[in-house]
């Protein structure tokens, strides 16, 4: 099947470009689950918070809404139950399901899910859209992850926010600002316009 033939395609996303195959879905599964991994290497302690900035959650957005859902839930499955069977690559070289921001990374997890779906009906075509499905996104993380974060160390709903949200999102925005960029370029590039 011809790249153009599948570019046209309704409902593709920017991994249905390549030839389909079985070969291609599992190289695209274990290679976001090993992009996610390495961004997770990129982590910058926040004073007072057990939670670090990290590269991760733009890698499984960025993850989901290329791969689709389907593809990006197995990434990130992958990536969340090799880091709890030791792999160190969770945020600065960690691993298990222990600690406090485990539940970003089962956010991240849901939320490549629900880009993924929604890539496939146009959210990465156009510089808004994309914004709108990274928001989307880290709300999702998000939802998870504080009240996980709650749970693992006792702190309430305020200041969960307040540590666990509130000095990620110039970091969010950055990270949309980048997507917003990228993904409606590579359609571009590729000749397809939402």
């Amino acid at each position: 099947m011809s790249t153009a033939s599948v570019s046209l395609r309704p409902g593709a996303v920017l991994a249905d470009l390549l030839p389909a195959s079985r070969v291609r879905d599992i190289a695209l599964v274990v290679g976001g689950a090993a992009l996610t991994g390495l961004a997770a290497q990129i982590a910058v302690p926040v004073p007072g918070s057990p939670v670090p900035v990290t590269g991760q959650t733009f890698a499984a957005l960025l993850v989901g809404t290329a791969f689709g859902a389907r593809r990006g839930f197995l990434s990130l499955a992958l990536y969340a139950l090799v880091g709890m069977a030791g792999v160190p690559w969770f945020a600065g070289g960690t691993s298990g399901a222990g600690g406090a921001s485990f539940g970003y990374v089962l956010g991240m997890l849901l939320a490549a899910t629900v880009v993924g779906a929604l890539a496939r009906r146009g959210g990465d075509r156009s510089v808004l859209r994309t914004a709108g499905l990274m928001v989307l996104g880290s709300a999702v993380i998000y939802a998870v992850g504080v009240p996980y974060l709650m749970a693992a160390t006792g702190m309430s709903l305020g200041v969960a926010v307040a540590k666990g949200v509130v000095p990620f999102l110039i970091g969010d925005a950055l990270k949309a600002a980048l997507a917003m960029g990228a993904l409606p370029v590579a359609w571009k590039l590729v000749g397809r316009r939402g």
